[in-house]
């Protein structure tokens, strides 16, 4: 819960159909991709787009861009007009480079020297800067501030050894992938296929699914391939979970379905870097990733926070709602029962928007109630996501204290947050992090509770790690991206890649061209730490 008030923000959503089969289709593509972005919605609520193609040669491309959420941003009457679309894509966007505005909605469309094509991306490119410049030396203007127009024009290039009427998207893919290591999951859209790309570090998820009949959801009949940010949208559009883009692959979706073209490596020793922040928050708890259950490893990281951090307590409860994995994983290992001790007002706004001190100050009243029969005359332990700034935690302590908790202890399911991210999280400036302020040395004192403990970053990686299956029986897969590492750089300050840093001080989404000489943290299979 400390993440929706603290400015850490989600990423972005992208989601794409393809009807297999004879076409036209009688698939209802655009309501499946208006679907899916609804299911993606938390990892964005700035804007929403939609790129339809008949996949006819010429495609006929229709784009659907609006701001706000996916139900306020498209009306009924507007996708009527993608009814003919045999293929799409779609993103939701929150914004971590470029300001909000309806010209930054993806996904982008551009001309090529061998037609159009549509790019949805999610992630944050570490070296936009110097391609910005590079894109501008070759004459091409940009009308965004968005990382994800660069990528596009990228795409439009032509690399060096491709024939003149012969367009080979793999080898432009391929030299967008040399020309900067991470972060995005991308699609492409090309005429009638969908390329599906994943940066060699594997930052930020993708999953395929395939469309099933409705009526016979275990046949082995396909309707259609879908590919998205995360699993959880499949059940939502009667999907069944096909397998993940690999860290570095590049695959085809065709009416004829899912075809691996490539691997590009990552340099030599440097394992995966997928972002643990997925497991730890932005993820829905439904999703899959590295064939685990992020709800799984939710409650593994209470279970593991509740060795590292005991205490004499007689309930456990959660700030709702999404650490109550943790909190329950919590109960389980400790032996102490799991009780709520809030029940949230799901239709109050945000507590910075209240109008004057006093009813700023009731912000968490007006957003918590206290459940004092579950709790009063207790010790409560409080499990929470995290700690971002200290400014909301504090008066829930506060509240439960005054409806009767003789103490409150607050364990946190995430190691403290301490440097910024450069990959496609919004996370406040390293100065407003609690965890680098004075008052961190006393942080229970200063929000007021009894004791505050974190997960360790190697109790975190511990728990994301123990359920991970091994993805070796893929032979199509190249042995070096079956090792697993997660990133962990906002914990650590140990960056996968060398990066350049865009604030002076430390912050984001500037353009200083300083750069950032960091080393790689991570773990890999056998629990060995690679750095």
């Amino acid at each position: 819960m400390e993440f929706e008030e603290s400015g850490i923000g989600e990423e972005c959503g992208v989601f794409g159909c393809v009807a297999a089969g004879e076409w036209p289709t009688q698939l209802e593509v655009a309501q499946i991709l208006t679907l899916g972005l609804v299911a993606l919605q938390h990892r964005g609520q700035e804007s929403a787009g939609i790129v339809m193609s008949t996949g006819t040669n010429p495609p006929t491309y229709t784009t659907l861009k609006g701001m706000g959420l996916v139900n306020t941003a498209f009306k009924a009457e507007d996708l009527l007009e993608l009814r003919n679309g045999n293929l799409g894509i779609g993103h939701t966007r929150y914004s971590t480079t470029g300001i909000s505005e309806l010209q930054n909605c993806q996904p982008f469309v551009v001309d090529t020297l061998h037609g159009k094509i549509a790019v949805a991306h999610n992630g944050e490119l570490v070296n936009a800067s110097a391609l910005r410049k590079k894109v501008m030396r070759h004459g091409v203007g940009l009308s965004t501030s968005s990382d994800s127009e660069l990528i596009t024009q990228l795409l439009a290039l032509t690399p060096p050894m491709e024939e003149q009427d012969t367009p080979d998207w793999v080898a432009r893919i391929k030299n967008l992938m040399t020309e900067t290591p991470t972060s995005y999951s991308l699609l492409v859209m090309y005429k009638d296929v969908i390329y599906a790309v994943r940066d060699p570090y594997g930052n930020r998820p993708l999953s395929i699914g395939r469309i099933v009949p409705i009526s016979k959801l275990h046949s082995s009949d396909t309707e259609g391939w879908v590919v998205s940010s995360e699993s959880c949208s499949f059940q939502s559009i009667g999907a069944k979970y096909y397998r993940e883009v690999q860290p570095g692959e590049i695959i085809q979706i065709s009416k004829n379905g899912v075809k691996s073209l490539s691997v590009v490596p990552r340099p030599e020793g440097d394992p995966p870097a997928f972002c643990i922040f997925e497991y730890v928050y932005f993820a829905r708890p439904d999703s899959i990733f590295e064939g685990q259950m992020v709800y799984t490893v939710r409650q593994r990281c209470g279970q593991q926070l509740a060795i590292e951090a005991p205490t004499d307590a007689d309930v456990v409860s959660t700030v709702p709602e999404s650490a109550t994995p943790a909190a329950l994983g919590y109960a389980q290992q400790s032996g102490l029962p799991y009780v709520e001790v809030l029940c949230k007002n799901r239709y109050v706004g945000r507590t910075f928007i209240q109008p004057n001190t006093r009813l700023r100050q009731l912000g968490v009243a007006k957003k918590f109630g206290a459940l004092t029969d579950n709790f009063a005359g207790k010790r409560v332990v409080l499990i929470d996501d995290s700690i971002v700034r200290g400014n909301t935690i504090s008066p829930i302590i506060k509240l439960l204290k005054e409806a009767g908790a003789t103490e409150v202890h607050i364990r946190v399911a995430s190691p403290p947050i301490r440097f910024p991210c450069y990959m496609g999280i919004n996370i406040p400036t390293k100065e407003e992090l609690i965890a680098n302020k004075p008052e961190f040395e006393d942080i229970a004192g200063y929000i007021g509770a009894t004791s505050v403990r974190y997960l360790s970053v190697e109790g975190l990686v511990s728990a994301v790690q123990g359920g991970i299956e091994s993805h070796g029986k893929d032979e199509r897969i190249s042995t070096k991206t079956t090792r697993f590492g997660h990133c962990t750089a906002c914990l650590t300050g140990k960056y996968p890649v060398e990066l350049e840093c865009r604030h002076a001080g430390g912050g984001k989404a500037g353009a200083s061209g300083h750069l950032l000489h960091v080393s790689l943290t991570q773990v890999t299979v056998g629990g060995r730490t690679r750095r």
